[in-house]
């Protein structure tokens, strides 16, 4: 047994079984496809499911993957223990209905004491307390000692989960030795201590349940099987935990050299030093699969990784930003494994940076207002009101704040945190719901045949009905008025994918006539064609004529072929860190969401649209053809970012270099689309920006919707002619500005008088002056009050109810003696607000708060003394 890398390992493991006839996957991405049960791609078999239910054929009933995942239920736990983490690897093979038992415990014992060379003394077996078959094969067949297997019951050795395809696993364990143990005498293979390594699990999919406690045999049988290969290298390189592994370890010491902290010096820095390395792992391979940070699923769990790595980066002092940094070392650490990772590096780069950036502007006030709020915590909790506005304005992801609270041994209000979030945005309750009305999991179209897609050349086509749905049920016929979906043997209609809206036309017999409003596409290749009967009636099994409205298609195939080419353009001109990020195309505009992080200037956006009219101009042929996807990427074309494909995939050419892979429908030329104009230029979200366009008869309506508006213009400026609108508005512009700088001036020698009159009033609370007033102003004015009192006098405390309308606001503000002897505006708002009926709280020379009783401001003056007197009073 030799100390072996982790890459090594994991090249060797796949080799090993594609020398057993495997065939070698490469790993999928961690984002799931056509799954939503599962957020991220959490463990080897997750993107097998469709195999192992039969739902699609295997490219090899013999496969071996070894599949990057992420498993998030523990964040708050990484870093503060060795054993967490966010990111692994698991290396995996796979039998669908091929080999099964003899088979996976032969190569597993194989692999482990003949490749890697592991003694067998050091290895022990655990198996299913009732699989006397397991049993026998490794004793009699692989002559394992008996006394070297371990019986176990159903919670630690047999796999299930709900109805379906379950079955008892065997355990390959590694003993790391008495001296990790726990010391006890009875200490054995299933111990919670650290003596016995769980390396190897190996399933034996043999049952299927029917969730009552009945297990009918299976007639296909499969394996599945894991071993993570962190926990792997760990055994062949003699250290404890992944954190010491060759591979990460030098993601850490990358962090080390920046931090100039050493790991092993300190309880609390080892905490950062593994929280970072682990996060910077886990989200450097999430952007890779174009996840990109947002406040909801994906992309916020990938918010709160980067948002707490760089919080820890904080406490290990490290000053600006690093951790786009550190994902260069990531990159190069895997890149061999994962050449996707060198080809998006630059994008990874720019994401993680902005990220990092934008939580910096806020992460400093933030930490001051929690800290602030947790001192003052009542009965040891936070409430659900201050975690909220953490994380709506500080972008403080609710696992932090409970992180920071803990470490102060604060907890939080989390069911009135979740009740605001629930407020602020209502998210969908259910998954899988078809647009057209009815759920496509309860109703079984397994019988009903895929629908043929010939819209790519026709327009109209010849076609049975499959399937009628109406109501939220099959049903046999359509009557005049009912609403329903059809499905056809074939159509010509596009359902909605990749972006492109679905068609609308006609479904046509003879006078019976269907009129579809849109179409859908299922999992299963169903195309729903949604719509009304117009006209007569249908039944299952009519054969009819597809008609898709033609002058419509021809406008969205002209924005989709658009976008084509402003991608390319925008490549061009602002780099190919560009990557499409989301798009749609309809038959009035096309937009289009791409990666870049700033917003585009005035003269960029006429190059991109100077570039994409040149190409129009030019008349270029639009090539369609389907290729091997390694002729395919030979040929340059640009891949949806995150996206898998099969071995052959369909690729548009526009020009030479206009090169894509793409499933639309597409012009012949691109002089087809007329001219092309940008409507809008403006951000989605973090690091993604989107355009609006328009093409052909769309930019003629554009034109003509500006030509009424400025004809507008001039009729409410008294214009004869439209051409004078542009120097009456910057007169117009200029007079108003004069205005504003005579009101500006005005109202300043107000609010000096004002002050002024405040000033003879007050009151001498120890050897301060306390100045206590009513005022009729908005919060702002109130504000632009405290400033001036403020500025006026060190020795002063002021505190206004600010009355605008129905809206009460009360402000407190300090003069820097008046902090020193005492004073704190945030803690005074606290208890002046709590008296109307209100919240707020703030620093100690300035704070304000809301308050909802507005009669009780004239009956608090005394109580306002008594509070400032106790704080300067001390």
């Amino acid at each position: 047994m030799k100390w072996t890398g982790l890459n090594e390992l994991r090249e060797l493991y796949l080799s090993f079984f594609e020398s057993k006839m495997h065939t070698r996957l490469p790993s999928y991405s961690l984002v799931p496809k056509n799954d939503k049960s599962l957020l991220l791609i959490n463990s080897g078999m997750a993107p097998m499911k469709k195999y192992f239910l039969g739902l699609e054929e295997p490219p090899n009933h013999r496969v071996t993957t070894c599949q990057k995942c992420i498993r998030t239920p523990d964040i708050e736990r990484v870093g503060i223990t060795a054993r967490h983490g966010t990111f692994f690897e698991m290396l995996g093979n796979f039998s669908f209905g091929d080999y099964f038992k003899v088979e996976a415990t032969k190569w597993a014992w194989e692999f482990l004491t003949e490749v890697l060379e592991i003694p067998a003394d050091r290895l022990w077996i655990s198996i299913y307390e009732e699989d006397d078959e397991a049993f026998d094969i490794w004793t009699k067949i692989h002559g394992i000692p008996a006394e070297r297997i371990v019986r176990l019951g159903k919670e630690d050795n047999f796999w299930e989960h709900g109805t379906g395809p379950c079955g008892p696993c065997s355990e390959i364990y590694f003993d790391r030795g008495e001296g990790v143990g726990c010391g006890r005498p009875e200490c054995a293979v299933g111990c919670d201590c650290d003596r016995f390594m769980e390396i190897w699990n190996l399933v034996f999919s043999q049952f299927d349940s029917d969730g009552q406690g009945n297990y009918a045999e299976m007639e296909m049988k499969n394996i599945d099987t894991g071993m993570g290969l962190e926990r792997l290298a760990c055994v062949m390189q003699g250290v404890n935990n992944l954190f010491e592994v060759d591979t990460v370890q030098n993601i850490m010491k990358h962090i080390m050299s920046i931090s100039d902290v050493t790991y092993g010096a300190g309880e609390k820095t080892d905490i950062s030093l593994r929280v970072i390395t682990d996060h910077i792992r886990s989200t450097t391979f999430m952007i890779s699969d174009g996840i990109i940070p947002s406040n909801e699923g994906r992309g916020y769990v990938l918010r709160r990784l980067l948002r707490r790595a760089a919080r820890h980066g904080k406490l290990l002092g490290i000053e600006g930003l690093f951790l786009s940094d550190v994902a260069k070392t990531v990159i190069n650490e895997n890149r061999t494994a994962y050449p996707e990772l060198v080809e998006n590096e630059e994008y990874i780069v720019k994401v993680i940076h902005a990220e990092e950036e934008s939580f910096a502007k806020t992460i400093n006030s933030g930490m001051e207002m929690l800290m602030e709020l947790l001192e003052n915590a009542e009965n040891k909790t936070l409430s659900g009101d201050d975690a909220f506005k953490l994380y709506d304005t500080f972008g403080f992801p609710i696992d932090l704040t409970r992180e920071i609270a803990a470490e102060k041994g604060i907890s939080i209000d989390e069911e009135k945190f979740t009740e605001l979030m629930n407020e602020q945005k209502v998210r969908a309750r259910t998954a899988r719901k078809d647009v057209s009305g009815w759920d496509t999991n309860e109703i079984d179209l397994t019988n009903i045949g895929e629908t043929e897609f010939k819209g790519y050349k026709e327009n109209k086509v010849e076609a049975s009905i499959q399937a009628i749905v109406a109501g939220g049920e099959l049903t046999e016929t359509l009557e005049e008025g009912d609403s329903a979906t059809i499905i056809l043997s074939a159509t010509s209609f596009y359902g909605e994918s990749g972006g492109q809206v679905g068609d609308t036309g006609l479904l046509i017999d003879g006078d019976n006539v269907f009129t579809v409003t849109d179409v859908k596409k299922d999992n299963a290749g169903h195309f729903l064609h949604i719509g009304t009967m117009t006209k007569g009636s249908m039944s299952v099994g009519s054969v009819v004529s597809a008609e898709i409205d033609t002058l419509r298609r021809h406008k969205i195939m002209s924005n989709h072929s658009a976008c084509h080419l402003l991608q390319y353009a925008l490549r061009t001109v602002l780099g190919s860190h560009v990557h499409q990020s989301g798009s749609f195309y309809d038959d009035h505009r096309c937009r289009f969401d791409f990666s870049h992080f700033s917003a585009m200037t005035a003269e960029e956006i006429a190059k991109v649209e100077a570039m994409v009219n040149e190409m129009i101009l030019a008349d270029l042929d639009v090539v369609v053809e389907e290729l091997p996807i390694a002729e395919a990427k030979n040929k340059g074309a640009m891949a949806l970012f995150g996206e898998k494909y099969g071995d052959v995939v369909r690729v548009v050419t526009m020009g030479d270099d206009c090169v894509e892979f793409c499933g639309g429908t597409h012009v012949a030329k691109t002089g087809q689309l007329g001219v092309f104009k940008i409507i809008a230029e403006a951000s989605v979200a973090a690091g993604v920006r989107r355009i609006e366009a328009a093409t052909g008869m769309g930019v003629l309506e554009l034109l003509r919707e500006a030509e009424g508006q400025l004809s507008a213009c001039a009729k409410e400026l008294k214009l004869e002619n439209k051409t004078e609108v542009p120097n009456k508005v910057a007169s117009v512009v200029k007079e108003l500005k004069e205005k504003e700088r005579t009101i500006e001036a005005l109202n300043a020698k107000i609010a000096g008088g004002q002050v002024e009159d405040l000033f003879k009033n007050t009151i001498e609370v120890g050897s301060m002056k306390l100045i206590f007033a009513k005022v009729e102003a908005a919060s702002e004015e109130l504000r632009t009050l405290g400033d001036q009192v403020k500025s006026r006098a060190n020795d002063v405390i002021a505190v206004f109810a600010g009355v605008d309308g129905a809206k009460g606001t009360v402000l407190a503000v300090c003069g820097t003696d008046a902090v020193k002897a005492g004073a704190h505006a945030g803690k005074l708002v606290k208890e002046i607000t709590a008296l109307l009926g209100g919240k707020g709280g703030g620093r100690p020379d300035s704070a304000m708060g809301g308050i909802s009783d507005i009669a009780g401001i004239d009956g608090i003056k005394d109580k306002v003394i008594e509070l400032v007197s106790a704080q300067v009073n001390k």
